[in-house]
């Protein structure tokens, strides 16, 4: 593994208990070695991205390099969220995936015009869940240049 690849941070936002289990598995399973913070809504994903709250401890609660983003999520969700990120000049640079159930066409377009770096709708299995975390590594760690957010 690269050095580069061990310092970016990974955030995943996502209500559901066993789908963060899923992907955390999966990205376990395609033996990825990131940091990897979870948040539950839309509202503790801003508050983590501005070390507000439970989340003011900078050093514990680091930028992430790259935001795994559910649109469906109580409190504020995810297109809310991610209309607040993208309207933040600290924060727009961070690359945020939408990994949701949703297939809507709607969503797909309007997340895209409001700055989505990718759009991806979660597998049902947990194999092509693993395949999709291990496509989705290799190419946000190992391909892409990444933006140092501090």
């Amino acid at each position: 593994m690269s050095p580069k690849q061990k310092s970016i941070v990974i955030l995943i936002a996502d209500d559901d208990a066993e789908d963060r289990m899923l992907v955390k598995d999966a990205l376990d399973e395609g033996r990825l070695k990131n940091d990897i913070h979870f948040v539950e809504n839309g509202e503790e994903l801003i508050d983590y991205l501005h070390n507000r709250g439970r989340f003011a401890d900078k050093e514990k609660f680091p930028t992430p390099g790259l935001i795994l983003l559910d649109l469906n999520m109580p409190k504020k969700d995810g297109r809310e969220a991610l209309k607040e990120i993208k309207n933040d000049p600290h924060l727009r640079l961070i690359p945020v995936v939408v990994l949701t159930t949703s297939k809507a066409e709607e969503d797909i377009l309007r997340t895209y015009d409001m700055g989505v770096s990718s759009f991806i709708t979660k597998p049902v299995t947990f194999t092509a869940l693993v395949d999709v975390m291990k496509t989705l590594s290799k190419y946000w760690f190992e391909i892409v240049e990444l933006p140092k957010i501090d």
